[in-house]
């Protein structure tokens, strides 16, 4: 795996790149769709790499529960069991088992947890998450890290970043041991904690930096910190995540969030906003967010969004689309969830292109500007 810098736009930290691996080229700054369980809800994979999405997420708690491991093992990994062909990023399964399981016991060891599905008791090490994405073969797998709430006191803080280091310790000693199990690249991404708190940001990637090879991943974000002190932490960061990898914001956001990460030098993106808000009847749109479901679309024939690059945004009226909705047609999801990727894929592509003419700053200006006055941006 190799990353290349192309552009770096001199008045702000933004930049453009290259990402190659085994599975093909990224281009950055990307945004990443969450393929939580080996699907991106309502798209095949070839629908997928029309919308000219580039690489997408799966997630390790999630595919170790369903189907289970040696399914997917026996499959091929998950590229074969999916036949998705492009790249691949695993989440560690650390954010899930600390959000959605029930009856967390986190030890030094590991986290003990019960499954949302049935109970069952499970034990997650830095050594089970390691082998599972190594079945799993994405070809960029995270770290198991202790992710603290946003409004966690300092001392669980403390103790996170303390645990995330030993984590990464006993996740690099496992895949040193245990080479990759297919024939391609699979590369591990430390996860840097310490809530808004700077010197403990400091602290965790002073620690975490030997192992930051390929890429590192800022965690612990957008999970309850005030706006402006995730901004600030992000800054921050980038001040001192190495230049020459990637540099990856996990689960986040809007798009302001997306410009506004951008320009701080951030370049790689996931959030489930555009396909989960999609579902839900919100498309972005260049007007702002609309609530498809809302009574007043109900006899409103005009284009959903006619400026959005895909043409379902020019043919398909709200009405229609509010119409399908209201019958619980899937065709609607499907058409909101499209128009919100595309949108997506569209903003990183244009702040690419700005970097790469050297506009970016002057060009971000604006359209924060403009985001700030539009609903739900």
């Amino acid at each position: 795996m190799n990353f290349t810098l192309k552009a770096i736009d001199l008045l702000s930290g933004a930049r453009s790149g290259i990402l190659k691996t085994d599975h093909g080229t990224i281009e950055t700054p990307v945004f990443m769709p969450v393929g939580t369980s080996g699907a991106v809800k309502t798209f095949s994979p070839q629908e997928l790499g029309e919308l000219k999405s580039q690489i997408i997420l799966g997630n390790t708690y999630h595919l170790y529960l369903r189907p289970g491991t040696k399914i997917i093992n026996d499959a091929g990994g998950l590229h074969a069991f999916t036949s998705w062909k492009k790249p691949i990023l695993t989440d560690s399964g650390g954010f899930q088992v600390f959000s959605l399981a029930k009856l967390n016991k986190v030890s030094d060891n590991g986290v003990e947890f019960q499954s949302h599905l049935d109970g069952s008791r499970h034990m997650f090490t830095p050594e089970l998450s390691m082998e599972i994405q190594r079945h799993l073969g994405a070809d960029i797998i995270m770290a198991f890290d202790e992710c603290p709430s946003g409004d966690g006191e300092l001392k669980d803080i403390k103790k996170a970043v303390t645990r995330t280091t030993k984590w990464m310790e006993r996740c690099n000693n496992w895949l040193l041991e245990n080479p990759e199990f297919y024939d391609y690249e699979q590369v591990v991404f430390p996860i840097i904690q310490g809530g808004v708190n700077h010197s403990l940001r400091k602290l965790s990637f002073d620690e975490l930096r030997p192992y930051a090879n390929c890429g590192i991943a800022i965690g612990g974000l957008a999970v309850g910190e005030e706006k402006e002190a995730m901004f600030d932490t992000i800054e921050l960061c980038c001040e001192f995540l190495p230049k020459d990898q990637p540099r990856y914001l996990m689960g986040v956001g809007k798009p302001s969030d997306l410009v506004e990460g951008v320009k701080r030098g951030i370049d790689m993106f996931d959030c489930v906003l555009p396909t989960r808000n999609g579902r839900n009847g919100h498309i972005f749109t260049a007007q702002g967010v609309i609530n498809i479901k809302n009574e007043k679309y109900k006899n409103d024939f005009s284009p959903v969004d006619p400026n959005s690059s895909h043409y379902w945004g020019k043919v398909f009226s709200k009405a229609y689309i509010r119409h399908l909705f209201n019958i619980n047609e899937v065709f609607g999801l499907r058409i909101a969830s499209t128009l919100n990727l595309v949108y997506y894929h569209d903003l990183m592509k244009l702040m690419k292109q700005k970097i790469d003419k050297g506009e970016f700053s002057n060009w971000s200006k604006l359209k924060l500007k403009e985001m700030r006055n539009l609903k739900g941006m």
